[in-house]
């Protein structure tokens, strides 16, 4: 009788490297076999802290394994053996799937019920992790639109005067947030939520007659509604529903046939049973849930009829070895442990200095060589050539033709090893945007990808997607080996005849999820459980596919129905009417050639100068403020504020919110203003400067105080009788700042009428009296009181 076979001494002398795998919170280091890819070791990492392991140990899988092995109990060279299994990713620990208690029998009307309403609290719960997302950021933008407002504190937080935040606070309503949380976010308190706990619930276990699931009664259609989601198992008869029920409660362990082999070669059949018989007396008393994991990849080389007696063949190996609840596991997680994944034609892999590629799977390259056929040509087909150097539909010769030189096809052939799509390679910035525009001629924003408007037809685009990208199966690969073909052309549905063929042997059935449609509504669901129950499926689950990523349904907001109303009589009356400003911030920069202009004048004695910058359209940007013998300090925090002024302005700031804040500001240097044409006295040194700008800037001519006969609309003035003539450009246009542009004979005409003088009381030059206020003589009686023309004070006077 052959000894069993031993898992120790492999385990012992394989070459476990150590490697650093990055974790949530820190860098653990692990020692892992070659050829586990790090996503591989950081899956077991996973198993080891869940199951309450520590990984600051010296080798922390090797100590999480040997704990695992006592913790059933084991000791001595039995828990090496079982340790050995898990470190040479032979075997993994599996979770069955979590079943709700009692089955229901939808022949009874209160079962119906409770599945319905089980399925509409189910739904409410996976709307409400969405929700709470969309209501958390309808409210920061309820805070946002107060923030970010110009106006006062009071108008940006008043829906009825900031239109962003009514806005805001609407969808934040429609989102479900409440009218006092939106106040809450209006007053700036945070509205960070936590994310929803994922609940991994129970799968509901329902059973329904057969034939009338098969007939499209009214029970497959109730089932279609709770099972859409793949929260359903529909079985057909109570024997099925309890093996079910046995295998949710029995402990499991996936296999890695692939694994196995690799180890054993000839001595497969003896390992297995090794296996089988190792973790049966880890488990003494129970029955297991053993999964084939990899039996797809095992069976690739042979044609159908081979393969489902292989699988057949393994099904009673395992069941001779101890009793068995169940041949089909469906864990995930253990799946990434052992490195599983389901049977495609492209297989991503791990390269030895961490890179992440692409290349034909193993398994068929293997079997695709043993049954004779070309495995470069696969991989070609699969993956294509990336390249467009004699691909056919267009190669370099038919670019070349179109105007690319060398050098856009040096990019584009550079650009083909990142992209997937021949569009992502002929646009900007692979091709230069100027070369598109003056070479190629066409513009960037013109409908339709650069090759069709260069000529090529869409079946040339195809052919060369093919050549360069591949076709991303083997489904259409005229070389594949006649043996292969049917297989080949249909991976899925090999994999499922295996599944198939291992029905039999095991007592509970298979529930892997039957993909539909993820628009499929409940008449697609219906069909295909009626198919299911016609094919003689012991249970059934159906499960949506994902959507698409992201938003894809063009929603616009419908425009409010107006009602008619009757025009109510219009009536002239006077309002003072607040607009709330939203402006974007961002620094608008100003050219660094610009115009402007210089104002020499003397408050109360003190020169000022004031040195304004504008922007090509003639809106203030900058203003510099000198003046001469005063202190340094005074100087310093006039230069300071001008440089603050500017900034403000450049941010967007209105010039009206500063002239009409600076005004009528009053502390000394004040009183008369000599130099300006326009003011005559002014309270402060600020209070000149912004009537000077509010002037010049934003024609608020009621700052002025000269006298308004000795001024024409140029602003040129001119005595009474003095005949108007024209006055060279000169005086207006800088010959520096035109660069000789300007013509000598341009002259600026006299325009305009002069501006008629309010009609005031006459008053006698010896009745004008000094304003207490502002010392200017423009103090007038009117009626019972007196009133300072200059700064508005009505001061009570004596006598």
């Amino acid at each position: 009788m052959r000894p069993p076979f031993r898992f120790a001494l492999p385990a012992a002398v394989a070459r476990r490297p150590r490697r650093e795998i990055e974790r949530p919170d820190r860098v653990v280091i692990v020692r892992a076999p070659d050829c586990w890819p790090d996503v591989q070791a950081e899956a077991w990492l996973d198993w080891a802290e869940a199951n309450g392991f520590d990984l600051g140990l010296d080798d922390p899988l090797s100590d999480a394994v040997a704990g695992y092995a006592a913790r059933l109990n084991l000791t001595g060279a039995a828990a090496d053996e079982f340790a050995a299994t898990l470190l040479l990713g032979l075997a993994t620990p599996a979770t069955p799937l979590a079943l709700a208690a009692d089955p229901m029998d939808l022949s009874d009307p209160a079962a119906v019920r409770e599945l319905r309403a089980e399925a509409a609290r189910r739904r409410s719960l996976r709307l409400a992790a969405g929700a709470v997302e969309s209501a958390a950021a309808a409210l920061q933008a309820v805070a946002d639109a107060v923030s970010r407002c110009e106006g006062s504190a009071g108008d940006c937080a008043d829906p009825a005067r900031n239109p962003a935040l009514a806005r805001a606070a609407i969808a934040a309503r429609r989102s479900g947030a409440a009218d006092v949380d939106i106040l809450r976010a209006m007053s700036g308190e945070a509205a960070e939520v936590a994310p929803l706990p994922q609940t991994c619930l129970p799968l509901l276990v329902a059973i329904g007659e057969r034939d009338l699931v098969a007939s499209g009664a009214p029970v497959a259609q109730v089932a279609a509604e709770g099972g859409l989601d793949g929260d359903l198992i529909l079985t057909f008869d109570v024997e099925t529903a309890d093996a079910l029920a046995d295998a949710a409660n029995a402990p499991g362990v996936l296999l890695s046939l692939p694994a196995i082999h690799a180890l054993a070669g000839d001595q497969f059949g003896a390992a297995l049973s090794a296996l089988v018989a190792l973790w049966s007396k880890a488990f003494p008393g129970a029955r297991l849930v053993v999964g084939l994991g990899g039996l797809a990849d095992l069976a690739v080389a042979g044609d159908f009829e081979e393969a489902e007696a292989l699988a057949a063949d393994l099904a009673e190996l395992v069941a001779a070895e101890g009793a068995v609840a169940g041949l089909f596991v469906n864990d995930p997680e253990a799946e990434l442990r052992l490195g599983l994944t389901p049977l495609t034609a492209a297989d991503v892999f791990e390269t030895g200095d961490g890179t992440v590629d692409r290349r034909l799977r193993p398994s068929l390259a293997k079997a695709i060589a043993t049954a004779g056929g070309d495995v470069e040509a696969a991989e070609r087909h699969l993956l294509g050539r990336r390249t467009l150097a004699g691909a056919r539909g267009i190669d370099h010769a038919a670019l070349r033709a179109c105007g690319l030189t060398d050098i856009e096809l040096e990019g584009v052939e550079m650009a083909l090893a990142q992209v997937e799509c021949l569009d992502d390679v002929f646009r900007a910035p692979v091709l230069d945007a100027g070369f598109i525009r003056d070479v190629l001629g066409m513009q960037g924003d013109e409908q339709g990808g650069l090759l069709i408007r260069l000529g090529f037809t869409p079946e040339a685009i195809a052919e060369a997607e093919a050549d360069a990208f591949g076709h991303g199966d083997l489904t259409n690969w005229s070389g594949a080996p006649a043996a292969l073909q049917p297989i080949l052309s249909d991976l899925v549905a090999f994999e499922t005849r295996l599944r198939e063929a291992l029905q039999p042997f095991s007592p509970a059935p298979d529930v892997a999820p039957l993909e539909l449609d993820w628009r499929a509504a409940v008449a697609q669901g219906v069909r295909r459980l009626g198919d299911a129950a016609r094919d003689g499926h012991r249970a059934v689950r159906l499960i949506r596919g994902a959507a698409p990523a992201g938003r894809f349904l063009d929603l616009r907001e419908p425009e409010a129905p107006r009602e008619r109303q009757r025009e109510p009589e219009v009536r002239a009356v006077e309002r003072v009417v607040e607009k709330v400003v939203e402006r974007e911030r961002t620094r608008r920069k100003l050219p660094d050639r610009r115009k402007g202009y210089i104002q020499k004048a003397a408050v109360g004695g003190h020169k000022v100068y004031i040195h304004t910058g504008e922007y090509d359209d003639g809106e203030l940007g900058e203003i510099f403020i000198d003046m001469h013998k005063e202190g340094a300090a005074f100087r310093s925090l006039m230069n300071n504020f001008a440089i603050a002024i500017s900034i403000g302005l450049q941010y967007g700031v209105p010039l009206e919110e500063f002239v009409d804040a600076f005004v009528f500001t009053r502390f000394e240097p004040a009183g008369r203003v000599t130099g300006n044409d326009s003011i005559r006295s002014a309270t402060s040194i600020l209070d000149y400067i912004f009537r000077e700008l509010g002037v010049s800037y934003l024609d608020r001519h009621e700052l002025a105080n000269a006298d308004a006969e000795g001024l024409n609309a140029d602003g040129l003035g001119g005595g009474d009788g003095e005949e108007l003539e024209a006055v060279p450009a000169t005086r207006f246009i800088s010959k520096g700042f035109a660069r000789g542009a300007a013509p000598d004979n341009l002259v600026v005409l006299p325009f305009g009428q002069k501006r008629e003088a309010p009609a005031t009381p006459a008053v006698a030059a010896n009745e004008a009296t000094a304003c207490p206020a502002c010392g200017d003589f423009s103090l007038q009686q009117r009626g019972g009181g007196w009133i300072c023309d200059t700064c508005g004070a009505a001061p009570s006077m004596q006598g």
